[in-house]
């Protein structure tokens, strides 16, 4: 559902009926895994799919301004999947890299990836779980495969990317875009 705020106030939306039922569900296939510390960025759509695992293991939630969406600031919010639906040809040069003058996709990476280190020297040796969005995950995802950063996949809602993270520096991925704990 697109958002538009006035007077410049960030448009920060709550999760659809259909993203509870998502986060519930992801709660639900993370509590059987064990994680030590929960992360999620300040927007409320990340915080409200955090809320359940946090119940659910007892832990409580941190906030890491770094793992925000690149339009966090933005007075308007539309979901890429109805950009795609209603401006196709604006949709499409979107994520073939015509950001505009809003996006510096080499500054936004470079706040991911510091804070997502961040997170990681804090919790050297433990799973952590990090509530997030699909840019920050595009944003990780690219630095740790050393391609430019770019929105190159389409992650889902509610779905879960894994990421070893060795204390010697290494990076790697596991999984991207994982959703089999998803019904609908």
């Amino acid at each position: 559902m697109r958002v538009e705020t006035k007077d410049g106030v960030a448009a920060d939306p709550s999760l659809s009926r259909i993203g509870l039922m998502q986060a519930v569900e992801a709660a639900d296939w993370l509590v059987g895994i064990k994680i030590e510390a929960i992360y999620s960025s300040p927007l409320q759509r990340a915080r409200e799919t955090a809320e359940p695992f946090a119940q659910r293991s007892g832990l409580e939630i941190v906030i890491e301004d770094d793992v925000s969406e690149f339009d966090r600031d933005s007075s308007t919010y539309i979901p890429m999947e109805e950009l795609k639906a209603q401006d196709y040809e604006a949709w499409k040069a979107f994520v073939d890299g015509g950001y505009g003058d809003d996006v510096d996709m080499l500054a936004f990476q470079a706040t991911v990836v510091r804070g997502l280190e961040s997170i990681i020297e804090r919790h050297s040796g433990e799973r952590v779980a990090v509530f997030c969005h699909g840019g920050v995950v595009n944003m990780w995802a690219s630095h740790v495969l050393d391609m430019p950063p770019r929105l190159f996949t389409d992650v889902r809602y509610a779905s879960v990317s894994r990421f070893l993270c060795a204390s010697t520096g290494e990076r790697s991925l596991v999984s991207l875009n994982e959703t089999q704990h998803l019904t609908g």
